[in-house]
């Protein structure tokens, strides 16, 4: 079957830019900055929508429900909705320090729960993400750091390069800095929990909600200066919602999906393949339906592969 396209859903941000029309050659709606590319997503008031091909003007939710078996295979979740989301994350400030909240809390806190990793598609010299607690950091030292709006001084800093990546499970404490591009492959989940946003003002020009109470309760408080993950073959992340494979192909080699019985979602972080007859370039995303279609790269090519467990 020819591999299906989706057309973005583009998210204005108060730290967005304009990276995915420079880099990516995307038209974005307006002049506004734009924080985020919602590449693959059925939830009831954002959905992916197919560009061309056999299911044109198709829904992904209208695919998941009525063509489950020949586009996706047998034997996957029996979820009403399509169970992750991906995303493109262009961060020219940076994002709130954050939290989601884990599977045993989340319905408690009225949000759901939200596992996801990231991928560095680009970053700028010395930019830097902020995960988990500084070695040392208490419950009682973050919440006076909050009282006194210096946060950021008690969450761990790294500065990763391009092509690697980390995996953030619910109940991590994180932020990603300014100065990046990022492909986040998550849980079908919008609940995020602000517990710092850096004293600024929204594009409102009023500040923004912070959740601090379901924060504190959500944080892994025994989670000190996590690092950059460092996979030794090309699984990048594996969780029970999703696996993540970082696919490098020289000019003329193939690929396909990981499971001829099942999909994979296929984003191009460097090069360019053909597949079906249609060409995919740097930061284009595809969804190959089961069966053993082809991925051939046209040049020397970096794929991430995902796939459900």
């Amino acid at each position: 079957m020819e591999p299906i396209v989706f057309q973005p859903l583009y998210m204005q941000r108060v730290w967005g830019g304009r990276e995915l029309e420079q880099q990516y050659g995307r038209t974005l709606p307006d002049s506004a900055p734009y924080g985020e590319s919602w590449e693959i997503v059925d939830r009831e008031k954002e959905q992916s929508v197919v560009k061309g091909g056999h299911y044109d003007g198709a829904t992904l939710h209208e695919l998941w429900t009525e063509h489950r078996v020949e586009v996706f295979g047998e034997g996957l979740p029996n979820s009403e909705r399509f169970p992750l989301l991906i995303k493109v994350l262009d961060a020219r400030d940076d994002l709130s320090i954050q939290v989601h909240p884990p599977a045993h809390l989340a319905a408690q806190l009225a949000g759901e729960p939200k596992t996801e990793m990231w991928y560095i598609a680009d970053a700028d010299p010395g930019a830097k993400l902020y995960v988990g607690l500084k070695e040392g950091v208490s419950r009682e030292d973050f919440e006076k750091a909050i009282s006194k709006g210096t946060l950021e001084k008690s969450v761990h800093p790294i500065e990763p390069d391009i092509g690697e990546s980390i995996f953030i499970p619910s109940g991590r404490l994180h932020a990603i800095g300014a100065g990046f591009l990022i492909h986040e492959i998550q849980q079908n989940s919008d609940t995020t929990y602000r517990v710092f946003d850096w004293n600024r003002m929204g594009l409102d020009g009023k500040p923004r909600e912070l959740h601090v109470e379901e924060s504190l309760a959500s944080i892994d408080f025994d989670d000190f200066e996590p690092g950059m993950d460092k996979p030794t073959g090309p699984v990048i992340a594996e969780c029970e919602y999703f696996r993540v494979e970082k696919l490098e192909l020289s000019e003329g080699n193939a690929t396909s999906n990981w499971n001829a019985e099942h999909f994979s979602i296929f984003s191009v972080a460097e090069g360019a393949v053909q597949c079906g007859g249609q060409r995919f370039g740097k930061g284009d995303f595809f969804l190959l339906p089961k069966g053993d279609g082809t991925v051939v790269a046209q040049k020397h090519s970096v794929l991430l592969r995902t796939t459900l467990p």
